[in-house]
């Protein structure tokens, strides 16, 4: 077993020795802090009422591409120079989220004095008809987070988990709860306060990220994590939560294995490794706290389609979304920066074909499992 990690432990090694250590993490801020920068946007607010002038809140336009610049080392990072989006109280198309806005300061603003914490959710079923919907209260939060250059950790709201866990992996949560993720039959909820994990304890070699919860299920049947162990497996469940991408950056500053990505071969879960990697353009502003650069594409590569030759029957073909898609990541400067992603990515628009994961079980059963990934660990076959 010992040889089936020559590679990894090398590939381990050099992540180790090119470590950046000045890496400028967004760190948490002071309950102190938090509450003084609520109080200054009330304060602006309430002197800009003094003057018989409409108050306006101005946001960072979190969903513009111009407002973020690539950084190798970190991700998608908020410019400096963002460009901002006026919420005037006196104005029909913006006073609705101004108000949404305030009464979030004013929630937050409770929670933090009392030092307790509250879900997304519950925040949402206080005044269900205030929000209108879960969707308008993430957003808010968000923009909070943004306006106040607060980590969203510090705001003291905590959004539900939806990844999953296992592997060789213990940890206390932040009550003092241990939590031991070794069962081979049943995976771990992601925390739904990463930020309070500590005394983290493993002997894994490696993380899996895995897109889908079905091939998660797979390797979890499989008894992947003690075939091939000493190892951690994560999920997602597709386009990865917050608390997902916190557990592996989490995972990755405790310690410093290689991050590896099994995805389907299509325009959608390239993606969905790309937000793991460099993040997302609508949390820019957090990068640091959620990017881990160092994640390896292991699978299932383009390549690899014709590799293993994957039967032609569960090949699909593309659909114009995954043409837009392709299109669209293709000129992607994290993407045209690698150039064995790039090769990869371009045989996909090329071919305007995909395959999914589950295609391996097509050749083999246990292909996925027993041969596919072990030999992709051995050799070093991640890109």
């Amino acid at each position: 077993m010992a040889d089936l990690f020559t590679e990894v432990d090398s590939l381990r090694e050099t992540l180790r020795e090119s470590l950046e250590m000045a890496d400028k993490r967004q760190e948490d801020i002071s309950r102190q802090d938090v509450l003084a920068r609520i109080e200054n946007v009330i304060q602006t607010i309430v002197i800009t009422v003094s003057k018989d002038e409409a108050p306006v809140l101005r946001v960072t336009k979190r969903s513009s591409w111009a407002n973020v610049r690539f950084q190798k080392s970190v991700g998608l990072v908020l410019k400096a120079d963002a460009s901002v989006t006026a919420l005037r109280c006196d104005c029909a198309s913006s006073a609705t989220k101004f108000a949404l806005i305030l009464k979030l300061l004013s929630v937050i603003y409770k929670l933090v004095q009392s030092d307790s914490y509250a879900t997304k959710r519950d925040i949402y079923y206080n005044d269900p008809q205030l929000f209108g919907t879960q969707r308008t209260l993430d957003s808010i939060v968000d923009d909070v987070s943004c306006l106040l250059k607060v980590p969203r950790r510090s705001l003291h709201v905590l959004a539900t988990s939806k990844g999953f866990i296992s592997g060789d992996l213990c940890y206390l949560e932040e009550d003092g709860t241990k939590v031991d993720c070794n069962s081979s039959s049943t995976a771990v909820p992601v925390s739904s306060n990463v930020n309070g994990i500590r005394n983290i304890v493993s002997s894994a070699k490696f993380v899996l990220i895995v897109e889908k919860d079905a091939t998660f299920q797979r390797l979890l049947d499989d008894d992947f994590c003690t075939r091939l162990s000493p190892c951690i497996i994560i999920t997602g469940k597709g386009m990865p939560d917050v608390n997902s991408r916190l557990m592996v950056r989490k995972l990755w500053d405790a310690l410093h294995i290689p991050v590896f990505a099994l995805v389907d071969a299509d325009p959608h879960g390239i993606e969905i490794m790309c937000v793991y990697k460099y993040g997302s353009l609508s949390m820019a502003f957090e990068a640091h706290s959620l990017t881990v650069p160092s994640v390896l594409w292991l699978g299932l590569l383009p390549s690899d389609i014709q590799r293993y030759r994957v039967p032609k029957e569960t090949i699909i073909p593309f659909s114009q979304a995954d043409e837009k898609k392709i299109n669209s990541l293709r000129i992607r400067t994290y993407i045209t920066c690698q150039p064995a992603w790039e090769r990869e990515v371009e045989m996909m628009q090329r071919l305007k074909q995909k395959a999914e994961i589950q295609s391996l079980a097509s050749i083999a059963p246990h292909f996925l499992t027993r041969v596919y990934l072990p030999n992709k660990l051995r050799y070093g076959g991640w890109i």
